[in-house]
């Protein structure tokens, strides 16, 4: 009986698949590079630090370009008065989400601080404008960390950063002082380095920024018609 079932069940399978009743997905390249996606890929010690690179590129590009936007509305508003408890870039919105996916954070360092917080040591080589080496390292198993010269490329920065009694007025430079008794961030011209960015990292955010750069997107489709 048992043999007798199984070319019936042949015949079965073969009129439920008919040429005439078979589907054809029209969007099979779209399906392949969607499985490719998806598909599990060893990311190399090499590829992870790439990607440090990238992510490190990406946050301090959006700090700058915040803090650039939210720096000229305020000068425009209010002065100098208005514009100083802005600028923290580490903290504009943009900015803190941007950390917060990439699970990092953000830093400035220099060897003439506004807040003597950020005061380090730095070589000449680490402060040279010219210098576009991007610094990636991997202190930890978990941890990588990013870095590149600050440089004062924005004319507005002069308002507070350039030369006192030139682009700093004496009043302008009185409302420093009050806020940073101990401020060393003056005396800048353009094109001159502030100090350095840096940038702390976790593994997991940088894997996943590796895949989400490197993934395959098809190009849409133009129409027809």
């Amino acid at each position: 009986m048992r043999f007798l079932l199984r070319p019936a069940l042949l015949l079965l399978l073969l009129a439920a698949c008919r040429p005439d009743q078979v589907e054809h997905l029209s969007n099979t390249k779209e399906l392949a590079v969607e499985a490719a996606n998806w598909e599990v890929k060893r990311i190399m010690p090499k590829d992870l630090l790439r990607a440090t690179a990238w992510a490190g590129d990406s946050l301090t590009r959006t700090a700058e370009r915040e803090l650039r936007q939210v720096l000229a509305q305020k000068l425009e508003a209010g002065g100098v008065a208005a514009a100083l408890p802005y600028c923290h870039p580490e903290t504009l919105p943009a900015t803190d989400s941007l950390a917060k996916t990439l699970q990092a954070s953000l830093s400035r360092a220099t060897t003439r601080p506004r807040n003597p917080a950020h005061r380090v040591t730095l070589s000449a080589t680490e402060q040279n404008p010219a210098d576009t080496t991007r610094r990636v390292a991997r202190p930890g198993t978990e941890e990588f960390t990013y870095q590149r010269p600050l440089v004062l490329n924005d004319q507005l920065c002069l308002r507070c950063h350039g030369i006192v009694g030139k682009d700093i007025t004496a009043s302008d430079y009185a409302l420093i002082q009050n806020r940073y008794p101990q401020d060393q961030a003056t005396g800048y011209q353009l094109g001159q380095a502030m100090g350095v960015w840096r940038v702390s990292q976790q593994r997991p955010g940088v894997a996943e920024f590796w895949t989400m750069k490197t993934r395959k997107v098809m190009k849409k489709r133009k129409p027809l018609f």
